[in-house]
């Protein structure tokens, strides 16, 4: 009898290898108890370096201001400049002459302030002073020429008005000529330039067609106007008229013309001329 092959033998399972054993954790060092906190260390140690800095620098200012009120109080004390100084030299030349009083504007100007005004031609007639006194107009006389006599009499008290001075006369059958003199104190504003460009305004105002205007030489903004077409004041008959406006320092010039005729540019600026020239 033939013998029964043997079975093959049945695999092996699979051995499972053996998990890795974890290595053991290395023991710390041992902990000073003395050392302190690295962390809080270093900042403690930069606070104490700052304070130390501070200090020092307080310190030295301190000694340094010390040793310098130390050396100051060694030495001796500085003179002062005296107050007065030396009086200047005369100058060995001569001292310029004064001025004559018919050179001297100012000494014109603040003596009889008529005597500036021009002087009434020959055969002219005088008009009877119904606006002023001795040739002299006050304020009040002044300002009752405009339209406004109150609100004027207040703007020339703000002006510093100080006198004015007036002549007048009558050539002819019908012209009449005026002029005025309004002299300023002028301490704070220049009046008398600003009463001149009222004037003048008011000589062109309205009237512009009917108006011719020219610059009076050598018065800077001086000017004089003739109306070509005549006007009735007050009912009064017609008239043409002409008129002057400029400034000079402290006074300002005003003149005027009236005519049942038409008033040439000649005559009305032969009169600004003269009176501006005696200015």
């Amino acid at each position: 009898m033939e013998e029964e092959p043997a079975r093959p033998a049945a695999p092996a399972a699979p051995t499972t290898p053996e998990a890795p054993q974890p290595a053991a954790a290395p023991e710390p060092p041992p902990v000073d108890e003395a050392a302190p906190d690295a962390a809080a260390g270093g900042s403690r140690r930069r606070g104490r370096t700052a304070l130390l800095i501070a200090a020092a620098a307080v310190l030295g200012l301190v000694a340094g201001t010390c040793t310098g009120v130390l050396v100051q109080a060694d030495r001796e004390p500085t003179k002062l400049p005296p107050l007065s100084q030396a009086a200047l030299a005369p100058s060995t030349g001569k001292a310029p002459k004064p001025l004559p009083a018919d050179q001297d504007r100012r000494v014109r100007t603040d003596g009889d302030l008529r005597e500036l005004l021009l002087k009434k031609p020959r055969g002219a007639r005088e008009i009877e002073w119904l606006d002023g006194v001795d040739g002299w107009m006050d304020l009040a006389t002044y300002a009752g020429n405009f339209g406004s006599p109150s609100e004027q009499f207040s703007e020339y008290v703000h002006d510093d008005f100080r006198r004015a001075a007036v002549t007048r006369w009558r050539t002819g059958a019908t012209r009449t000529v005026e002029i005025r003199l309004i002299q300023f104190h002028q301490e704070e504003v220049l009046s008398a330039l600003e009463g001149s460009d009222t004037g003048r305004h008011w000589a062109g105002w309205g009237r512009e067609d009917d108006t011719d205007r020219w610059p009076v030489p050598g018065t800077g903004d001086g000017e004089v106007f003739v109306h070509n077409r005549p006007e009735s004041v007050d009912g009064s008959p017609p008239l043409y008229s002409a008129e002057a406006h400029a400034w000079r320092g402290d006074i300002e010039m005003e003149i005027w013309v009236a005519d049942t005729e038409r008033i040439g540019k000649d005559q009305i600026m032969d009169l600004a001329r003269r009176q501006m020239e005696r200015l």
